[in-house]
Formats: structure tokens, sequence, C-alpha cells
């Protein structure tokens, strides 16, 4: 696998688009399982919004995302995201984040990926 230390993807939703959630989340699993084949992984992952649902308890994902940690992707999540939703105790993958970094993260690295 080759990690593309200057790609910072940020998932801002749990799933892809805005149309139904149940395509939205078969969408985002799509995504990310051929991000993950493409073999051009991101040096990190930033959740943020509902994307924190990815990183939590009851993820369809959970597992894929753990490829990527164990690909060497650092994973991280919103922490005002958890806690506004209640997820802070059910964080299963990564850990928890701040605007501050995710701003620094964003300035810092070369290519942005928001899909």
């Amino acid at each position: 696998m080759a990690k593309d230390d200057d790609l910072l993807l940020i998932l801002g939703s749990a799933g892809l688009g805005d149309g139904e959630p149940d395509l939205g989340e078969k969408l985002m699993t799509a995504f990310l399982s051929m991000l993950f084949e493409s073999e051009q992984l991101p040096a990190r992952i930033i959740c943020m919004n509902s994307g924190v649902f990815l990183t939590t308890e009851g993820s369809p994902v959970l597992e894929l995302l753990a490829k990527f940690e164990a690909a060497g992707c650092e994973i991280l999540s919103c922490g005002t995201c958890l806690e506004y939703f209640g997820r802070s105790q059910a964080l299963r993958i990564g850990k928890p984040t701040n605007m501050r970094d995710t701003v620094a993260s964003m300035l810092s690295f070369g290519k942005v990926l928001t899909p």
C-alpha cells in the first residue's frame, strides 16, 4: 500500500450525497472500499459532523477503517461532534481531535479530498 503523505481525506457525513440515508451509507462504503483498493491511501482521515458515526460503535465501515489504520493512516474524529451526538464513549477507531488541528491539517496538506 502506498500512503500519500500529502493527502488528507475529510468525511463530513456518515453517507455520501444528500439523498436517501441508506443509499448514502452504501455509497460511502463503496467509496472507502474503492479508495482502499486504489492503493493511494490518505495520510490522515478526519471525520466531522455525522461523519463521526463512521468511527463509532455500530458503523458499517469499522473493519474497513481498521485496514486504513493498519496501513498507516491516522484516523481522527471531531471531539465536539462526538460530544454533540453523545458518541464520545462509542469511539472505536482513531482518536478525537479539535477544530484547531483540523484547520491546521487542511492548511498543511497539499491535497484535501472531500467526497
